[in-house]
């Protein structure tokens, strides 16, 4: 007994709390210096040139608040943009949620037909923003696209329309382009959401006696209540930065009417379109700065609104 009372005490007593604690913070630390280094970081260098008159040849100087005065007073441009990323955002959502949520309920089964179909609808996500807008602006091209053929075939029309010439026809095209892009990766999102439902809910409810519409809104709706939280958010989110798919497919025309408000901060920022032949890293930087206090602002208003969405199940 004395000899095994010396090897207990030779054992260090560390406290399973602790240990599970360590192992955590061990793990999340490639993270979180990968976090610093591509976020934080840039962010900060951000903030800070977004106080200096810069082109990135010349020495940078120091202006205090002139780049927040001039987006605010004397640049129109940038709020139109600003507005025209609003309207495209609102349009994309009143098409790509619902049509998302819908195809998923479609889909939700275990028939092989349907994985085929998940497989086709997704496809879209994972092709290139580019070969989109290529693609999109051929299909509209105004003289041989082949919307406009195609219209014309089934007399709709008796004269091309010059889809890219109208500032309300050219954001319709960017946001039909985007919700193509777009709905597949919500509509999986839905699907991961109804098939966490539990089936003995349905069938229940069938034994009740009730009818598709209302098994659709008093179960399906409310059990998807914090999976379409999520989802509404990253769609916010996604759409306010949307840029590259306009600068493929409009590049802003007609006379910078369709430009949203990181294409418009992108080209001060790498001396392209509206910034002369001379890169403004202070002025984009500003821009930048306010436009993700916007969006700072959006999404936590978003999130009050529907902080108690989900909260019943």
């Amino acid at each position: 007994m004395i000899v095994v009372k010396r090897k207990n005490a030779s054992v260090p007593n560390i406290n399973p709390n602790r240990k599970d604690t360590l192992q955590s913070y061990l793990m999340l630390a490639p993270m979180l210096i990968g976090f610093a280094l591509f976020t934080i970081y840039p962010m900060m260098w951000l903030i800070r040139w977004s106080w200096f008159d810069y082109n990135g040849i010349s020495s940078a100087k120091f202006i205090g608040f002139e780049n927040y005065v001039r987006a605010f007073t004397r640049d129109t441009q940038y709020w139109d943009s600003l507005w025209n990323t609003g309207f495209i955002v609102v349009m994309k959502f009143v098409i790509e949620i619902p049509l998302a949520l819908f195809l998923a309920i479609v889909l939700n089964s275990k028939k092989k037909i349907n994985s085929f179909f998940r497989t086709i609808f997704f496809s879209p996500t994972i092709v290139s923003t580019a070969i989109i807008g290529i693609v999109f602006y051929l299909m509209f091209e105004p003289f041989l696209g082949a919307v406009n053929q195609l219209l014309k075939s089934f007399n709709v029309i008796d004269t091309s329309i010059n889809w890219f010439g109208n500032k309300w026809l050219a954001d319709i095209v960017i946001v039909i382009a985007s919700v193509w892009k777009g709905f597949g990766v919500n509509m999986i999102f839905f699907l991961m959401g109804l098939q966490n439902i539990p089936q003995d809910i349905y069938e229940c409810a069938d034994i009740d006696g009730v009818t598709r519409w209302q098994r659709f809104t008093r179960i399906t709706l409310p059990m998807l209540s914090s999976t379409g939280k999520v989802i509404m958010m990253l769609f916010i989110v996604n759409s306010i930065k949307m840029s590259d798919l306009v600068l493929v497919l409009t590049n802003g025309q007609p006379g910078g009417t369709t430009e949203v408000v990181m294409s418009y901060t992108f080209k001060y920022f790498f001396s392209y379109g509206a910034a002369d032949s001379i890169s403004q890293y202070g002025y984009s930087s500003a821009l930048a700065v306010i436009t993700a206090i916007i969006l700072s602002i959006v999404v936590g208003l978003y999130l009050w609104v529907t902080r108690k969405v989900g909260d019943h199940y």
